[in-house]
């Protein structure tokens, strides 16, 4: 049987499982969570990456309330990715970060400011620093970024079943070089290492006077990586796999495909057959074309589902999940690398900004009420990768999973943050001060009981009545102000909503 409470709202994987038991075996666990005791936890090493605004003065006080008086952190390095820090000194901080990681393999990092130009002069900068992920992604030799939803233990969001998600965490338009050029000829050609013949990639005739010439490529050898990280999560958590690209007409994309299904039908097709899996799509693995992908995302919202795609369509699909999810808060956002003695490096940290306009009602004396669960979500990730490498700490595991049933326990009771429960909502610093206390409650369960799952509390002010009325209308075919099931049927149908028999594994 499986074991809820994992990163994603999931499941555990058995290594996960394993130290668990084992600390419930040896009797320590009780005993070194109070806060009654003398001694703390004592955490593994790990890399905690600071950024700043809101996010980071939400995690500053997550740390003083919850984390520091249970867990000793002496064994965390520290690294500050402000703007002002890597201007001052000259993004060594990055570069010390980057570096750090790649040693200790477990790392959270809060979100961080890619800096505007109005940004560069407000906050007196040297430059406009670029985004740091591309230099983690390097340093770590990132293979993908997974993106998962997240799920409270008595409460429904978008998604009911967990959805897991693989963006290819190298190559395609983000590392794309350009030049804005004139009429004339390009020539795309390679070279080779080795100095062998020269091999002609592209050669075209530009007739328009301004033209955007652009060159990307797509590395491909590490697609068996990222094949085994995601069919394997997708066995683990029970859900059917899918593979997104667009290679009907990007012919290019083919080779992606091609390593994924080569992966799949090795390892991998006969334990998805046993499992019963693909029982609704063939038994075969399922691809889906990137423009179907983004209709099933809505349509697909019993869950059950995970993709793999692209770097640029695993950004935007994500994205859409989100949305379907509720907002980018409730997605985690991870980036598996891999060290060079094949262990797995893992960066955690939530899908969203640092809620700048928050943060800015916060300086004006506003009261604000952020919702840390992305953020916990990822330092629970890191701290437990880092149980995982340490190889012996199962205290660990039993710490975040409190941690985590105190949020939920907390959300569900109508006594989270007002994003989810309303203008009667506890504000940022209430609402971290609530869980601290459900951390001390030595009765504390696990899964909140209650009679069914509750929903978010949504405002009326967010409601828009009049495209609401006009989507009655819609549906409302013959304007008797009821709407039977063929009117209903009849207007999905036409809005091209309908669930569809054909949905493999999702009716």
């Amino acid at each position: 049987k499986k074991t809820v409470n994992s990163r994603s709202g999931g499941f555990l994987f058995p290594r996960v499982q394993m130290l668990r038991s084992a600390a419930q075996a040896s009797g320590l666990m009780r005993r070194q969570l109070s806060t009654n005791s003398r001694n703390k936890i004592v955490a593994p090493p790990m890399v905690f990456i600071r950024g700043e605004e809101m996010t980071r003065y939400c995690m500053d006080i997550i740390l003083e309330r919850c984390i520091e008086p249970r867990i000793d952190t002496s064994a965390w390095e520290f690294y500050d990715l402000s703007c002002k820090s890597r201007d001052d000194s000259e993004d060594q901080c990055l570069r010390d970060a980057v570096a750090a990681g790649a040693r200790v393999g477990a790392i959270f990092k809060e979100p961080t400011v890619t800096p505007t130009d109005e940004q560069k002069a407000s906050l007196g900068l040297k430059k406009a620093w670029g985004s740091p992920n591309g230099a983690m992604r390097r340093g770590w030799n990132g293979i993908t970024i997974s993106r998962d939803t997240i799920h409270i233990e008595g409460m429904e969001l978008g998604y009911k079943r967990p959805v897991l998600f693989e963006r290819h965490a190298v190559g395609g338009e983000y590392g794309a070089g350009f030049k804005t050029v004139g009429a004339g000829k390009v020539l795309t050609v390679f070279l080779p290492k080795d100095g062998g013949d020269v091999t002609i990639v592209d050669q075209r005739t530009l007739n328009d006077e301004d033209n955007a010439v652009v060159t990307y490529h797509n590395p491909l050898d590490n697609v068996p990586d990222l094949a085994h990280h995601f069919f394997s999560r997708c066995l683990e958590a029970e859900v059917t796999p899918y593979v997104v690209t667009k290679k009907t007409v990007f012919k290019w994309q083919e080779g992606f495909w091609k390593k994924m299904k080569e992966v799949f039908d090795e390892h991998y097709h006969s334990k998805f057959v046993a499992a019963g899996l693909l029982n609704k799509c063939g038994g075969e693995l399922p691809h889906l074309i990137s423009d179907a992908a983004t209709m099933q995302i809505i349509r697909w919202t019993d869950g059950g589902f995970g993709m793999a795609a692209h770097n640029y369509d695993g950004d935007m699909l994500t994205d859409e999940v989100a949305q379907v999810h509720r907002s980018p808060g409730f997605i985690t956002s991870n980036l598996i690398g891999k060290a060079e003695d094949g262990s797995l490096i893992k960066e955690f940290e939530a899908s969203h900004g640092t809620v700048a306009d928050m943060w800015h009602a916060h300086l004006r004396g506003e009261e604000t009420s952020l919702n840390p669960l992305g953020m916990v979500e990822a330092l629970i990730g890191a701290m437990n990768h880092s149980a995982f490498l340490s190889g012996a700490a199962p205290e660990i595991l039993e710490f975040t999973s409190r941690l985590r049933a105190a949020m939920h326990a907390l959300m569900v009771s109508g006594r989270g943050t007002r994003d989810l429960c309303g203008p009667n909502g506890l504000t940022t610093e209430a609402f971290i001060d609530a869980v601290a206390a459900k951390l001390d409650e030595d009765d504390m369960t696990l899964a909140p009981a209650a009679p069914a799952p509750v929903g978010p509390v949504i405002d009326d002010s967010d409601v828009d009545d009049e495209a609401l009325q006009a989507l009655w209308a819609e549906l409302d075919a013959n304007g008797d102000g009821h709407i039977e099931f063929e009117e209903l049927k009849l207007g999905l149908k036409k809005l091209n909503l309908h669930p569809k028999k054909w949905l493999p594994a999702h009716k």
